[in-house]
């Protein structure tokens, strides 16, 4: 099943196929009239896609149904994720989901999390199973007419993750998601909604792959999140698309009073990226942190960054921004904090480091900070900085060749990131960036 081109009858399509509710199927097509009267984005990199190109569902599989045992998935597949160490990555996990192209195939949780009345599924058994819980948060945070992307996303969405944590509910391990995109043209809109109920805790981590074709793809991803009174989410993800991918993502958390936000968000792969997870610290004390990396190399432009919303009483926000470009490629901090007049004592921190490894190379910071009230303040530094030839000689005088040397400086350049990460994912982060550099 393949459904190529954007259009009215396509949208009733590929909701037909998910066996939707009228009230799925009429904001879809609602979205889909908020997309063609939008505009293109009018700032960050150039974006160049003939919507009619793009494939907007396909699902190989003639079964239906999300397997939760490996043996059950096509062997092709499960080969091809076992070869990107998907199935290996579960022995650390409490819960896992697969998304292969349009659909999740593959979905497991523990049974002690069941027993927790913990929810983790696919958006669509969600709406199907949790109807009035879906309802009353999804498309609440993220807008159908939030931007283009959002809005078709918000059209043709397929796939994604759905959370619910219960209250004074915390899990030892992540849960994650794994998205594959692994055909020409290949459009993947998964939309993900987690809820993190008073008084419990989650840790989420995401991975995205595709591989290399001369034509472009899409990645058109909204995530919108929960936080409850005294809560804490950290969603963690390291996207290594290819370099033909279009990855453009809405990405927003809505946090309550006391609760705290974190993103830790890596950007290695894809030729353009534009993406700024949002904190929306709507709660007196609340905080939200995001610490992101962007690896920009030849023909790549990663647009990245964060905004902070600050709207409780004695919140805080921090933003950790870590880019590297090499080899003519652009990486650039794009960010927002705002204050306001209602938010009194309240502190936002932001910090951008760049590293750019040779001449060809470009990296910008866009920041738009604004405080409306006299008791708060937002403190900002920039760097930019290249690889020190003093650095490189002392190391190299110990026997390192140059390449050993500034693969060392790389790596401890990203450090803060890389702490951030549970152990596994910081080894795979060390392998992607020695085999970007």
């Amino acid at each position: 099943m393949e459904i190529v081109g954007l259009n009215r009858d396509h949208i009733e399509k590929i909701s037909s196929i998910k066996k939707e509710s009228s009230w799925v199927r009429d904001y879809r097509l609602d979205s889909y009239e908020k997309f063609l009267s939008l505009e293109m984005p009018n700032f960050g990199p150039m974006i160049d896609l003939d919507f009619q190109r793009v494939i907007y569902y396909k699902h190989n599989d003639s079964d239906d149904a999300i397997k939760n045992d490996w043996n059950q998935v096509l062997r092709p597949v499960r080969d091809e994720l076992d070869d990107l160490g998907v199935l290996e990555s579960e022995a650390h996990l409490d819960g896992i989901g697969v998304q292969y192209e349009s659909e999740v195939i593959y979905h497991n949780m523990i049974k002690e999390l069941e027993d927790k009345n913990v929810i983790f599924t696919s958006i669509e058994q969600a709406i199907k199973n949790y109807p009035e819980l879906v309802k009353k948060y999804f498309g609440k945070i993220v807008a159908n007419d939030e931007n283009k992307f959002a809005a078709l996303n918000s059209a043709v969405f397929s796939g994604g993750s759905f959370i619910y944590i219960p209250k004074h509910t915390s899990l030892d391990r992540p849960l994650q998601s794994y998205f594959r995109i692994n055909s020409r043209n290949m459009g993947q809109f998964e939309r993900t909604l987690i809820i993190v109920d008073d008084d419990s805790s989650l840790h989420y981590v995401e991975g995205c792959t595709a591989p290399t074709y001369s034509d472009a793809s899409l990645h058109a991803a909204v995530v919108e999140i929960y936080v409850g009174k005294n809560s804490k989410c950290r969603y963690s993800t390291i996207q290594n698309w290819a370099n033909n991918v279009y990855n453009l993502v809405t990405k927003r958390a809505l946090v309550a009073e006391g609760g705290e936000m974190e993103w830790i968000d890596g950007n290695i792969g894809s030729y353009k990226t534009m993406k700024y997870p949002c904190c929306v610290l709507k709660g007196d004390h609340s905080r939200g942190t995001c610490i992101t990396i962007s690896v920009a190399s030849k023909n790549q432009e990663q647009d990245s960054g964060a905004r902070m919303i600050h709207l409780g009483k004695n919140t805080k926000s921090n933003i950790i921004s870590k880019s590297i470009s090499q080899s003519g490629g652009n990486a650039t901090y794009r960010g927002k904090v705002y204050i306001d007049s209602n938010a009194d004592n309240s502190e936002a921190m932001v910090k951008c480091d760049t590293l750019i490894l040779d001449q060809d190379s470009k990296s910008d910071t866009i920041p738009v900070n604004a405080c409306y009230n006299e008791s708060s303040n937002i403190e900002h530094e920039a760097t930019v900085s290249k690889v020190s030839e003093e650095n490189l000689f002392y190391m190299m005088s110990r026997g390192l060749s140059e390449e050993k040397a500034t693969e060392l400086i790389v790596l401890g350049f990203l450090d803060k990131f890389r702490q951030e990460l549970p152990m596994e994912y910081a080894v795979e982060l060390n392998q992607l960036i020695k085999r970007n550099l």
